[in-house]
Protein backbone atom coordinates (compact mmCIF):
# COMPACT_ATOMS: atom_id res chain seq x y z
CA UNK A 1 0.00 0.00 0.00
CA UNK A 2 1.14 3.39 -1.04
CA UNK A 3 2.64 5.82 2.44
CA UNK A 4 -0.72 7.81 3.41
CA UNK A 5 1.64 10.54 4.09
CA UNK A 6 2.50 11.40 0.43
CA UNK A 7 0.48 14.05 -0.89
CA UNK A 8 -2.12 12.86 -3.46
CA UNK A 9 -2.33 12.80 -6.96
CA UNK A 10 -4.38 13.36 -10.12
CA UNK A 11 -4.07 10.58 -11.93
CA UNK A 12 -5.25 11.26 -15.61
CA UNK A 13 -6.14 8.32 -17.52
CA UNK A 14 -6.32 8.51 -21.23
CA UNK A 15 -6.98 5.70 -24.31
CA UNK A 16 -8.55 5.31 -27.73
CA UNK A 17 -11.99 3.95 -27.62
CA UNK A 18 -12.26 0.31 -26.66
CA UNK A 19 -8.91 0.62 -25.01
CA UNK A 20 -10.21 -0.48 -21.66
CA UNK A 21 -10.01 2.94 -19.71
CA UNK A 22 -13.25 2.86 -18.10
CA UNK A 23 -12.80 -1.17 -17.32
CA UNK A 24 -9.30 0.40 -15.67
CA UNK A 25 -10.80 3.27 -13.89
CA UNK A 26 -13.55 1.10 -12.15
CA UNK A 27 -10.82 -1.54 -11.30
CA UNK A 28 -8.75 0.92 -9.57
CA UNK A 29 -11.54 2.96 -7.39
CA UNK A 30 -12.82 -0.79 -6.23
CA UNK A 31 -9.31 -1.65 -5.57
CA UNK A 32 -7.77 1.71 -3.70
CA UNK A 33 -10.55 3.33 -1.45
CA UNK A 34 -8.36 6.58 -1.51
CA UNK A 35 -8.93 7.20 -4.98
CA UNK A 36 -12.02 8.79 -5.57
CA UNK A 37 -13.60 10.35 -9.35
CA UNK A 38 -13.68 13.83 -10.27
CA UNK A 39 -17.17 14.41 -11.25
CA UNK A 40 -17.93 15.93 -14.01
CA UNK A 41 -20.35 18.36 -15.23
CA UNK A 42 -22.19 17.83 -18.77
CA UNK A 43 -25.23 19.46 -20.46
CA UNK A 44 -26.78 16.18 -21.49
CA UNK A 45 -29.76 14.83 -19.66
CA UNK A 46 -29.76 12.31 -16.91
CA UNK A 47 -30.11 9.07 -17.75
CA UNK A 48 -31.86 6.47 -15.68
CA UNK A 49 -30.66 5.92 -12.47
CA UNK A 50 -28.09 8.92 -12.69
CA UNK A 51 -27.94 11.59 -9.83
CA UNK A 52 -27.11 14.91 -9.89
CA UNK A 53 -23.75 15.68 -8.15
CA UNK A 54 -22.92 11.78 -8.16
CA UNK A 55 -22.66 10.64 -11.81
CA UNK A 56 -22.59 14.23 -13.13
CA UNK A 57 -23.00 17.36 -12.13
CA UNK A 58 -26.40 18.15 -15.01
CA UNK A 59 -26.38 21.60 -16.47
CA UNK A 60 -27.91 23.35 -19.09
CA UNK A 61 -26.39 24.61 -21.78
CA UNK A 62 -26.52 29.01 -20.21
CA UNK A 63 -24.96 27.39 -17.19
CA UNK A 64 -22.17 25.59 -18.60
CA UNK A 65 -20.87 28.20 -21.30
CA UNK A 66 -20.99 30.34 -18.01
CA UNK A 67 -18.64 28.42 -16.25
CA UNK A 68 -16.80 28.35 -19.33
CA UNK A 69 -16.47 31.92 -20.28
CA UNK A 70 -15.31 32.19 -16.27
CA UNK A 71 -12.30 30.23 -16.46
CA UNK A 72 -13.86 27.26 -14.15
CA UNK A 73 -12.78 24.19 -15.94
CA UNK A 74 -9.97 22.20 -16.16
CA UNK A 75 -10.46 20.84 -19.49
CA UNK A 76 -13.87 20.69 -21.28
CA UNK A 77 -14.98 18.84 -24.84
CA UNK A 78 -18.13 18.30 -27.11
CA UNK A 79 -19.13 14.79 -27.69
CA UNK A 80 -22.16 14.05 -30.00
CA UNK A 81 -23.47 17.55 -29.19
CA UNK A 82 -23.63 17.95 -25.40
CA UNK A 83 -20.74 19.78 -23.58
CA UNK A 84 -18.63 18.07 -20.85
CA UNK A 85 -16.35 19.74 -18.50
CA UNK A 86 -14.41 18.80 -15.66
CA UNK A 87 -14.09 22.23 -12.85
CA UNK A 88 -10.53 22.95 -11.67
CA UNK A 89 -12.43 23.54 -7.66
CA UNK A 90 -13.66 20.05 -7.90
CA UNK A 91 -9.94 18.51 -8.60
CA UNK A 92 -8.25 21.08 -6.34
CA UNK A 93 -10.79 20.55 -3.43
CA UNK A 94 -10.63 16.56 -3.62
CA UNK A 95 -6.67 17.02 -3.55
CA UNK A 96 -6.53 19.55 -0.80
CA UNK A 97 -8.86 16.99 0.99
CA UNK A 98 -6.09 14.58 0.63
CA UNK A 99 -7.73 12.27 -1.94
CA UNK A 100 -6.36 10.83 -4.93
CA UNK A 101 -8.25 12.19 -7.85
CA UNK A 102 -8.66 10.19 -10.83
CA UNK A 103 -10.16 11.78 -14.32
CA UNK A 104 -10.69 9.65 -17.74
CA UNK A 105 -10.31 11.92 -20.35
CA UNK A 106 -9.38 11.85 -23.80
CA UNK A 107 -5.91 12.44 -25.14
CA UNK A 108 -6.93 15.95 -26.11
CA UNK A 109 -8.41 16.59 -22.64
CA UNK A 110 -4.87 15.26 -21.30
CA UNK A 111 -3.17 17.18 -23.55
CA UNK A 112 -5.58 20.69 -21.75
CA UNK A 113 -5.13 19.16 -18.05
CA UNK A 114 -0.97 19.40 -18.78
CA UNK A 115 -0.98 22.65 -19.95
CA UNK A 116 -3.17 24.25 -17.16
CA UNK A 117 -1.02 22.11 -14.95
CA UNK A 118 2.29 23.74 -15.82
CA UNK A 119 0.75 27.32 -14.82
CA UNK A 120 -0.59 25.79 -11.86
CA UNK A 121 1.94 24.49 -8.76
CA UNK A 122 -0.67 22.43 -7.08
CA UNK A 123 -1.88 20.61 -10.38
CA UNK A 124 1.62 20.01 -11.40
CA UNK A 125 3.39 18.60 -8.37
CA UNK A 126 0.19 15.93 -8.14
CA UNK A 127 -0.15 15.40 -12.43
CA UNK A 128 0.71 11.73 -13.19
CA UNK A 129 -1.10 10.87 -16.73
CA UNK A 130 -1.49 7.48 -17.92
CA UNK A 131 -1.98 6.58 -21.28
CA UNK A 132 -3.51 2.71 -22.26
CA UNK A 133 -3.20 0.94 -25.59
CA UNK A 134 -3.69 -2.14 -26.97
CA UNK A 135 -0.18 -3.35 -28.23
CA UNK A 136 -2.26 -3.23 -31.79
CA UNK A 137 -4.74 -1.78 -34.01
CA UNK A 138 -6.07 -5.21 -34.97
CA UNK A 139 -6.67 -6.10 -31.37
CA UNK A 140 -8.53 -2.80 -30.87
CA UNK A 141 -10.58 -3.10 -33.99
CA UNK A 142 -11.50 -7.32 -32.16
CA UNK A 143 -12.36 -5.42 -28.84
CA UNK A 144 -14.70 -2.64 -30.78
CA UNK A 145 -16.16 -5.42 -32.53
CA UNK A 146 -16.79 -7.36 -29.53
CA UNK A 147 -18.76 -4.66 -27.90
CA UNK A 148 -21.03 -5.25 -30.74
CA UNK A 149 -22.20 -1.86 -30.22
CA UNK A 150 -21.16 0.05 -33.20
CA UNK A 151 -21.91 -0.74 -37.19
CA UNK A 152 -18.55 -1.82 -39.55
CA UNK A 153 -18.40 1.76 -40.58
CA UNK A 154 -18.33 3.60 -37.06
CA UNK A 155 -15.30 1.03 -35.76
CA UNK A 156 -13.63 2.05 -39.26
CA UNK A 157 -14.10 5.86 -38.17
CA UNK A 158 -12.81 4.82 -34.45
CA UNK A 159 -9.82 3.19 -35.87
CA UNK A 160 -9.05 6.14 -37.70
CA UNK A 161 -9.24 7.84 -34.73
CA UNK A 162 -7.35 6.13 -32.78
CA UNK A 163 -4.18 6.00 -34.62
CA UNK A 164 -3.85 9.78 -34.34
CA UNK A 165 -4.36 9.21 -30.62
CA UNK A 166 -1.78 6.31 -29.95
CA UNK A 167 0.67 8.62 -32.02
CA UNK A 168 0.53 11.27 -28.67
CA UNK A 169 1.52 8.23 -26.32
CA UNK A 170 5.11 10.05 -25.74
CA UNK A 171 3.33 13.18 -24.21
CA UNK A 172 2.62 10.81 -21.20
CA UNK A 173 3.96 9.63 -18.05
CA UNK A 174 3.28 6.21 -18.54
CA UNK A 175 2.33 3.90 -21.20
CA UNK A 176 0.52 0.70 -20.85
CA UNK A 177 0.08 -1.93 -23.27
CA UNK A 178 -2.81 -3.52 -22.27
CA UNK A 179 -3.05 -7.18 -21.83
CA UNK A 180 -5.74 -8.18 -19.50
CA UNK A 181 -8.32 -7.13 -17.11
CA UNK A 182 -6.21 -8.12 -13.97
CA UNK A 183 -2.40 -7.41 -15.85
CA UNK A 184 -3.93 -3.73 -16.61
CA UNK A 185 -4.91 -3.02 -13.16
CA UNK A 186 -1.96 -4.46 -11.48
CA UNK A 187 0.46 -1.67 -13.76
CA UNK A 188 -1.84 0.86 -12.59
CA UNK A 189 -1.28 0.16 -9.30
CA UNK A 190 2.23 -0.29 -9.45
CA UNK A 191 2.40 3.24 -10.96
CA UNK A 192 0.02 4.92 -8.40
CA UNK A 193 2.72 3.41 -5.67
CA UNK A 194 5.73 4.51 -7.07
CA UNK A 195 4.76 7.96 -7.71
CA UNK A 196 3.85 7.61 -3.98
CA UNK A 197 7.61 6.93 -3.10
CA UNK A 198 8.56 10.34 -5.26
CA UNK A 199 10.40 12.21 -3.00
CA UNK A 200 8.62 15.52 -3.81
CA UNK A 201 5.59 13.80 -2.61
CA UNK A 202 6.82 12.93 1.02
CA UNK A 203 6.92 14.75 4.43
CA UNK A 204 10.18 15.73 5.48
CA UNK A 205 12.30 12.53 6.64
CA UNK A 206 13.45 12.49 10.35
CA UNK A 207 15.73 10.97 11.36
Amino acid sequence: MPDPAASPLLIVISAPSGGGKTTLCQGLLAARPGVTRAVTCTTRPPRPGETDGVDYYFLDAASFLKRLQAGNFLEHATVYGHSYGTLKSEVLGKLRAGMDVLLNVDVQGAATIRARAQEDPELKRALVSVFLTPPTAAVLEERLRRRGTDSPAVIQKRLSVARQEVAQWRHFDYLIISRSKDEDLQRMLAIIDAEKLRTHRLPPLEF
